[in-house]
């Protein structure tokens, strides 16, 4: 037996069969593409099955008016590729992988909203967090050093026992606040501190009014008991500067509180009749200081006893 030397089969087709494999699938995809432009008539003829000869007909007619001789075979494989839709391009479904993809793609229109709105929310996150811990270092260290400094300057300054309850008071208030996270309350607390400590050193004069076209005294009828008769000079808070300060006065009319630069001291009727006649005399009250405020004191020192309250209109 003689050994015969057997080739092995080639890995690929040969390049002429390759060309040749190509060339009838690009002629196949060219016959689906003239059928489209056809689409009438191709939706016609696909229509009916029994007439796709018809179809391959008209197809051989045109390629050869194009001088082009395309066989019977590549003509059927381009029909049925029609009809299997081969060659159409199918978008991908919308699944998650594609709504990912086109956010990517698209992220220049969007990348730089959604940085910002991250950005607003963590500046909104981090001033929360800063002012909660702003108010919590005020709670236990600011309300607290202010409570204790402003009682101590009240305390040293003032000369008038009623000045040192007040300050307890206050100084009480202020730290039960401050320890059961009550904010506003123990700012408040701070607050009349600061408006008693201002009260406690300013000095000032009780001055009865008299000047021109100002009443510097009425009466009044008490309306609970209206056989009474209730007499008041009209006074004035003058600083060492000569200026008038504004006061918080009470009225015993309404027992409302407003801050006025003139108000009406009750006196007794005795009283009331030497202010009036010493201004009936030349029109200015001579011995015009009804009383004095001194520092370290909350209420002025008066010049007699007077029966107390006041009014804040007349």
């Amino acid at each position: 037996m003689t050994d015969t030397a057997v080739a092995a089969p080639p890995a690929t087709l040969p390049v002429e069969k390759q060309s040749a494999k190509l060339d009838d699938i690009m002629l196949a995809m060219d016959v689906v593409d003239t059928l489209r432009h056809d689409q009438k008539i191709t939706e016609r003829e696909l229509a009916e099955g029994d007439r796709a000869e018809d179809l391959i007909e008209r197809l051989r007619v045109v390629y050869r008016n194009q001088g082009i001789d395309v066989p019977d075979e590549i003509l059927r494989q381009g029909v049925k590729a029609l009809r299997e839709e081969r060659f159409v391009y199918k978008p991908p479904r919308d699944s998650l992988s594609v709504k990912m993809a086109r956010l990517y793609v698209t992220r220049g229109r969007w990348g730089k909203w959604a940085l910002a709105a991250v950005a607003a929310l963590a500046l909104g996150f981090g001033t929360l967090a800063y002012q909660g811990y702003s108010e919590q270092v005020e709670l236990t260290r600011t309300i607290p050093t202010a409570i204790t400094r402003i009682s101590g300057d009240i305390t040293r300054e003032a000369t008038a026992e009623n000045v040192r309850t007040r300050v307890a008071a206050l100084v009480s208030d202020g730290q039960t606040a401050a320890r059961d996270g009550k904010t506003a309350a123990a700012r408040t607390a701070v607050a009349d501190l600061e408006r008693l400590r201002e009260d406690i050193r300013t000095e000032y004069d009780v001055r009865i009014v008299s000047r021109p076209g100002e009443s510097t005294g009425v009466w009044r009828r008490p309306r609970r008991n209206p056989n009474a008769m209730n007499y008041y000079v009209i006074v004035e808070a003058v600083g060492r500067d000569g200026r008038p300060l504004s006061r918080s006065v009470t009225s015993e009319e309404d027992g409302t509180t407003r801050v006025v630069t003139k108000w009406g001291v009750r006196v007794p009727e005795s009283l009331y009749r030497v202010v009036e006649a010493d201004k009936r005399d030349d029109g200015i009250v001579q011995n015009a200081i009804l009383g004095r405020k001194q520092r370290g004191q909350l209420d002025p020192t008066w010049r007699e006893a007077l029966p107390g309250g006041a009014i804040t209109s007349w």
